[in-house]
């Protein structure tokens, strides 16, 4: 049963890429599906190991490549994300047919100079803006399950009453809530899942006949 509502998460991990990464993760919750983002268990694991496994017990995923550019001159092109979409792919090509993809990136069309190969494919941009991320992300689960979410204006007004009471709690134990590594992210997940719980509970509440 998990398998039809697991969504591999491949996108950068790191602290310009968090401001994107919550509000994909609340989406992706709020929405009914549960994120899967690869976390070193113990030492002995093997990162590669435990994203193929990720990927085969995941019937969707997502794919941020908006790395495949530079972020200065100095730097150079983060390709783990295109190499984690390219086992994706082989994975719904030999193993697991119903698979779905969405694959996001920063501008629209640049893919085609770096990677024209995946043209095709449900691919859209978020320009860097949060609440973009959040319509992508809507929009692409409005066409692959058959009960449709809410807005996206919506799910972003209620992921910034999360991050408010996200980071009042977190500030209480004397943690920074903008530090990407203050808590693992099965634990932001959680934090996540609980609230949406709640809140929805809630406003079942209210609607509910006297």
């Amino acid at each position: 049963m998990s398998y039809r509502t697991n969504v591999f998460i491949n996108c950068p991990f790191d602290s310009d890429y968090y401001q994107l990464l919550k509000p994909l993760l609340f989406t992706v919750i709020f929405c009914g599906l549960k994120p899967k983002l690869s976390e070193t268990l113990d030492g002995d694991d093997i990162r590669i190991r435990q994203i193929q496994d990720l990927i085969h017990e995941s019937k969707y995923s997502i794919h941020d490549i908006s790395r495949i550019v530079p972020k200065t001159k100095k730097s150079l092109p983060r390709f783990n994300m295109p190499f984690e979409l390219g086992l994706d792919l082989g994975c719904k090509m030999y193993f697991r047919k119903d698979k779905k993809c969405l694959i996001l990136e920063e501008e629209l069309y640049r893919y085609k100079e770096v990677i024209s190969d995946i043209a095709g494919q449900d691919i859209s941009n978020h320009e860097n803006d949060p609440i973009l991320i959040v319509k992508c992300v809507r929009n692409w689960i409005y066409k692959i399950k058959s009960d449709k979410p809410l807005a996206y204006t919506v799910i972003w007004d209620l992921y910034n009453e999360f991050v408010f009471d996200f980071d009042k709690d977190m500030k209480a134990e004397n943690l920074d809530p903008n530090k990407m590594w203050e808590i693992p992210f099965s634990e932001l997940i959680d934090d996540m899942s609980k609230w949406i719980k709640t809140k929805t509970k809630k406003k079942s509440k209210r609607k509910s006949p006297k």
